[in-house]
């Protein structure tokens, strides 16, 4: 079997890894792929977003699966022409992507339906917005509508940042178009979990639970990133809240985008606030995240592949989904400077040390005369896997600390938190 990876971040490497280790799998493409993708898969030279180029190539080389991993490719309708030359793939069509793809969208369908998520309201007039201002208590959340590389949430302490958060989004253009249109919504508190889930349109099979690490520094300070690391499963997240979001939000929300014409198949992923008024949705994902791929996969126990194809063909229900009961822990290696100004290119040693005794994840790598060298603001992932999180968190550190490069950043406090509130 001949499968196609759509992507080229520690997320891809991450799935590449586990989808390897079906015996069915053949060969192992990733479009365009990274440098340390290059030991599991040929890489070959397409951008994620180039729907054509990757459709036209995978039809040419009898490609029998695709997996779309990131957001653009998925909001562009790759899927969707995949499928209409006979090419099965993992995750949403456009039509049901659109759940990311434009935060007004899933706002209104939260509203629409009755799942809980934070009071809100939308404009695409500056004027508008600003008045709305005066109207609101602070702190408050300004949204671009569309993608934004996962940069387009602004937390403003007081008015005059929210005015200026707006007027960087609808009038200076920031984010592009994705800005044309924003969110302005409560600020919830509590503890924030992710959970990744399966969905074939008919059933819902969520991944173990984890917690994401966005700030750039230490002590959750600095400015937001992609992710600066992530540790699974979330203590936060009990047994019964695990039901009640269930019962509330995953069975809902795949029901809401059935009776709305757009039933959802793929990852759907579940950004949530645990506030003292119960779980709310803060934000949906059409695909897995990262880095929360990087611990979640690892633990997972039944075959990647085979559950991707269920959720294509409509078998999920019949599909063993079955996790690890123990934890992990995902360490994220930047060039100094990210997310802001950052220089790539540099050689990359202690790869093959830290990977004794843990999982190195490329992400801002490539290949470079036969030397791994830096290309990205994050570019590794260092995960580590154990019994318990404080065992996973610890080897993970041990791993990350065997690699170097210039300029090399890494927050020294992933999992602390989670360990803390484990303790309570």
């Amino acid at each position: 079997m001949k499968v196609l990876i759509v992507g080229g971040g520690g997320r891809e490497h991450a799935i590449a890894t586990k989808i390897a280790e079906n015996p069915q799998v053949e060969k192992l493409y990733a479009a365009p792929g990274n440098g340390g993708m290059a030991s599991i898969c040929e890489c070959v030279p397409f951008k994620a977003t180039d729907v054509d180029g990757i459709v036209g190539w995978a039809r040419q080389n009898a490609i029998d699966f695709v997996v779309v991993a990131p957001d653009d490719p998925l909001c562009l309708g790759m899927v969707d022409a995949l499928e209409a030359v006979g090419i099965p793939a993992f995750g949403p069509k456009a039509n049901a992507a659109v759940i990311e793809g434009s935060k007004v969208f899933s706002k209104n369908l939260m509203k629409k339906y009755g799942i809980p998520t934070a009071a809100y309201e939308t404009f695409d007039d500056f004027d508008a917005a600003v008045g709305y201002l005066d109207t609101v208590s602070f702190p408050i959340v300004v949204k671009a509508d569309g993608l934004a590389l996962g940069k387009g949430v602004l937390i403003c302490p007081d008015k005059a940042s929210a005015v200026e958060a707006v007027e960087g989004m609808m009038k200076e253009a920031k984010f592009g178009a994705s800005g044309s249109r924003v969110v302005i919504e409560e600020f919830l508190t509590g503890p924030e979990v992710s959970v990744l889930a399966f969905t074939d349109g008919k059933c819902v099979k969520p991944m173990v639970s984890s917690m994401d690490h966005k700030r750039a520094l230490d002590n959750d300070e600095g400015l937001n990133t992609g992710g600066m690391g992530t540790i699974a499963p979330n203590p936060c997240y009990t047994p019964d809240l695990a039901a009640r979001c269930m019962e509330e939000i995953f069975v809902p929300t795949m029901n809401a985008m059935n009776a709305e014409g757009r039933t959802f198949r793929g990852c759907l992923y579940f950004g949530l606030m645990m506030t003292p008024n119960g779980p709310k949705v803060i934000e949906y994902n059409c695909r897995f995240g990262d880095p929360e791929t990087q611990v979640v996969l690892p633990l997972l126990k039944s075959d990647l592949l085979t559950i991707m194809q269920a959720t294509a063909n409509g078998t999920l229900e019949e599909t063993e989904v079955v996790f690890d009961d123990g934890a992990a822990c995902c360490v994220v290696l930047a060039s100094g400077g990210y997310p802001v100004s950052y220089k790539s290119g540099y050689p990359i040693s202690g790869l093959d040390k830290a990977g004794e005794t843990a999982t190195v994840f490329h992400a801002g790598t490539k290949l470079a005369e036969g030397q791994i060298v830096t290309s990205g603001g994050r570019v590794l992932g260092v995960t580590a896997t154990a019994e318990n999180l404080e065992k996973a968190v610890a080897k993970a550190y041990e791993a990350a600390e065997k690699i170097s490069f210039t300029d090399l950043h890494k927050r020294m406090d992933i999992g602390q938190r989670a360990l803390k509130e484990a303790k309570v």
